[in-house]
């Protein structure tokens, strides 16, 4: 029995990066997997290959900013998938630009498509959690944690993630549910493309990473997304796992 068999499980920002690497990480274990994501090529285009190992999985295009339409991201997994086991919110946009250069579209597009997303599609999903004693995992950062330089908008409402993630996991433990954070570091294709462009500076810092590498979107970040959507970690909640090479050491 794979470890997430016939589970129903929502990726956000599920078609490319990290979350595509989640996308298939799940799918091998089994769980039915909502795709969702703004790019619509990219998508389908992920949805094609994930669907060798699930073939019932599906593909939501949204647009996270626009929060009025959040709740059928969630009603749209239920009626065409059946249920909900677990909720993975993975997408965020950001600007990296000085904090006194933030602007107030620069504010609202991190908040947008970080914490108030990740709020509005627990709150949806919670009935059909109860339901299921499901899971949330949400994604946070080292930038948040270590108040990395250019990334005020992005760590600010990656911390407000972390924050409610830990209340919720207090309110929700008595139905059962869990509500995890991961904080990732992995190679995805903007890593790529600014390690070809600035190879000195990657080299740096890569250096820097205890384990020095990036981590494997699929392989790394994946297998412990599996790990907290799986039956071993019902005794787990609330908690901020760093998968990051040891980047950033939560004390």
């Amino acid at each position: 029995m794979k470890k997430l068999q016939d589970k129903v499980v929502i990726v956000t920002g599920g078609a490319g990066g990290i979350g595509a690497g989640i996308s298939h990480a799940v799918a091998k274990e089994g769980a039915v997997v909502a795709i969702v994501d703004f790019n619509a090529e990219t998508g389908n285009k992920t949805l094609e290959s994930v669907q060798q190992y699930s073939p019932n999985s599906i593909f939501i295009q949204a647009n996270l900013m626009e929060r009025e339409n959040l709740k059928s991201i969630i009603d749209t997994t239920v009626e065409k998938l059946g249920k909900l086991d677990t909720l993975i919110n993975n997408a965020h946009a950001s600007a990296q630009k000085l904090f006194e250069d933030i602007t107030e579209d620069d504010l609202a597009l991190s908040m947008g498509t970080g914490f108030l997303a990740t709020h509005d599609l627990m709150q949806h999903a919670f009935p059909h959690l109860k339901e299921t004693k499901g899971s949330v995992i949400n994604f946070a950062s080292g930038a948040g944690i270590m108040g990395n330089t250019t990334q005020s908008s992005y760590a600010a409402a990656k911390e407000a993630i972390r924050g409610l993630s830990r209340t919720v996991a207090n309110e929700w433990g008595q139905y059962e549910i869990n509500v995890n954070v991961i904080g990732p570091l992995a190679m995805s294709e903007g890593v790529e493309a600014w390690r070809e462009a600035q190879p000195e500076y990657y080299e740096r810092v890569v250096n820097n990473v205890p384990l020095r590498r990036f981590g494997d979107a699929e392989a790394d970040i994946g297998r412990v997304v599996v790990f907290l959507a799986s039956e071993d970690a019902n005794y787990i909640t609330g908690q901020t796992i760093m998968v990051d090479g040891g980047s950033t050491m939560v004390r």
